[in-house]
């Protein structure tokens, strides 16, 4: 009997239950775990999303980059949410998300670098593993006999069972985020928002702000003169139809605003939602958003579309739009068919005023 057998008997007495999912390398470990007797108390399931295609359904979005750390956080994320929905009466502390993104030795010579990302989402903490691989130094064999170690190696850390992690020539990059209290309460549905202040939010911007840019600051410092209202800015933890942020994105996001900058973070993922929760408020928002807000395929129906929009009106909601660069061209509040319920709500800032085309999601390309 070797010793990971005796391990991952460990690991299938433990009270832990696992969601795993690998894209380009981690199969090894999944089958490790499966092939010893008692599985079926510990996985509750895996995926292996190994096309392009299949991982962008399994996240619900196209990542920015397949192989990376943000797609490896959001794998985690949703495979802890996959965790929760399999088997919702379980104890929230003995679930474990955890995933592997890798680009790994094949048949032929690869131009790019031989790397490895590990995350593992729990209800308390966030930790994960990249490690730039030696090119040439490893089969592909050897390559995911390294991985299977490391996934082993953090299984066995949050079921509290002793296992170090592999010694080699590389030195990975390990990061541990854990959740403080109120994180924790928000994601578990005890509060419906935290705050970095007291005061109710009257001028709220919504985005990812992942990076926050100076396009974002612009936005808040004309709405701001606009309204006579500071902003706020607002962040979604947790969306329905997407993985919810790992407290490693929340720590990062967060870590991004000032002592004077004012932030709120919700888990209501549609406007309709922010609505209810922060009634007599002014949206900031762009173009490209707004037009998704009036879109009938993220809605049921079109009567259940109007009928989101309609609580506009039920909670004197109002919008500022910025114009943004939507398919290479520019739009703004007026090339937009708004329904006629909600018109006299939305007030736009046409390009003289405002233009600025550079998008959180081309920053993180250039990185």
């Amino acid at each position: 009997m070797t010793n990971n057998t005796k391990l991952i008997q460990k690991i299938h007495e433990s009270k832990y239950r696992i969601t795993f999912v690998s894209s380009g390398g981690g199969t090894n470990a999944i089958s490790s775990l499966l092939k010893v007797p008692g599985a079926s108390n510990t996985v509750l399931e895996s995926y292996i999303p190994y096309s392009k295609k299949s991982m962008d359904l399994f996240l619900n979005r196209k990542p920015d980059h397949y192989c990376s750390l943000n797609t490896s956080l959001s794998m985690a994320a949703n495979a802890y949410k996959k965790c929760m929905q399999i088997d919702p009466e379980y104890k929230k502390k003995y679930l474990i998300g955890i995933s592997v993104t890798a680009s790994l030795a094949t048949t032929y010579t690869k131009i790019g670098d031989h790397k490895f990302y590990i995350s593992v989402q729990t209800e308390s903490f966030t930790k994960s593993i990249e490690c730039l691989l030696i090119k040439g130094s490893r089969s592909r064999e050897e390559e995911e006999q390294l991985i299977t170690e490391y996934v082993l190696s953090l299984v066995a850390e949050c079921c509290g069972i002793e296992k170090n992690m592999p010694h080699h020539d590389e030195i990975p990059v390990i990061h541990t985020i854990k959740a403080e209290k109120s994180w924790k309460k928000l994601l578990n549905n005890d509060v419906n928002f935290i705050s970095s202040d007291r005061s109710t939010p009257e001028l709220i911007f919504p985005g990812s702000f992942n990076p926050l840019h100076d396009g974002h600051l612009r936005m808040r410092e004309l709405a701001e003169k606009k309204t006579g209202m500071r902003a706020t800015f607002e962040i979604c933890a947790r969306n329905a139809d997407k993985p919810p942020l790992t407290f490693h994105e929340i720590k990062r996001t967060l870590d991004q605003f000032t002592d004077n900058d004012s932030w709120v973070m919700t888990s209501a993922g549609r406007f309709s939602e922010k609505a209810e929760m922060f009634p007599n408020s002014v949206f900031i928002i762009g173009a490209d958003t707004l037009m998704r807000v009036f879109d009938e395929k993220f809605y049921s129906n079109k009567k259940d579309m109007l009928d989101h929009i309609d609580r506009f009106n039920d909670h004197n909601i109002n919008f500022l739009v910025f114009g943004r660069k939507v398919n290479k061209k520019f739009t703004s509040l007026r090339d937009i068919v708004i329904p006629e319920n909600i018109k006299d709500r939305c007030t736009g800032f046409e390009e003289g005023s405002f233009r600025d085309d550079i998008s959180s999601t081309e920053l993180r390309l250039e990185e």
